[in-house]
């Protein structure tokens, strides 16, 4: 059994510039995560162009779903922005896929102190491997169905909807 991490960027991946004082994208931390998580099996990770979810369009949720599609990989963690993560969510749960899928991110970035990424993705690289066919989020320790899930931002975590 092998899992494949499919990076998109998000909040996870963000950079603290301390010259403009915004978050911004660079290298990614997932090799750095990966190695932190002490992942045993054997991990393929595909870095897709880094975006906010918020500037997500159909074509990138199309080609989030191309690459799972493609992979050999039954088990896949998609790496996404929480705020449209359901949305990508939803893309994959109607494409059907024998696969099974888990959407995960951050609300705080992975180098920023009192960060959940870290704890967030090895939930889902875990759940990926134990849970059937189909497509979950996996935020805040609980797992969701793409298709019985919403943002609560003003708490700051997911819930059933």
């Amino acid at each position: 059994m092998s899992l494949r991490i499919i990076a998109t960027g998000g909040t996870f991946d963000k950079h603290y510039d301390e010259l403009s004082g915004k978050l911004t994208f660079g290298n990614g931390h997932l090799p750095e995560v990966i190695r932190r998580a002490r992942i045993t099996m054997p991990v393929q990770l595909e870095q897709l162009p880094f975006l906010d979810s918020l500037e997500m369009h159909d074509a990138d949720r199309q080609r989030i779903c191309a690459c799972c599609l493609r992979a050999d990989e039954k088990s896949i963690v998609v790496v996404h922005g929480t705020d449209t993560m359901q949305e990508t969510a939803a893309v994959l749960g109607a494409a059907q896929l024998r696969k099974t899928i888990v959407l995960t991110g951050a609300m705080i970035p992975y180098e920023v102190q009192h960060s959940d990424a870290l704890f967030n993705f090895g939930f889902a690289c875990g759940i990926a491997q134990t849970l059937p066919h189909g497509v979950y989020i996996a935020m805040n320790a609980r797992i969701f169905a793409w298709d019985n899930v919403k943002k609560n931002r003003a708490e700051g975590v997911f819930e059933t909807t």
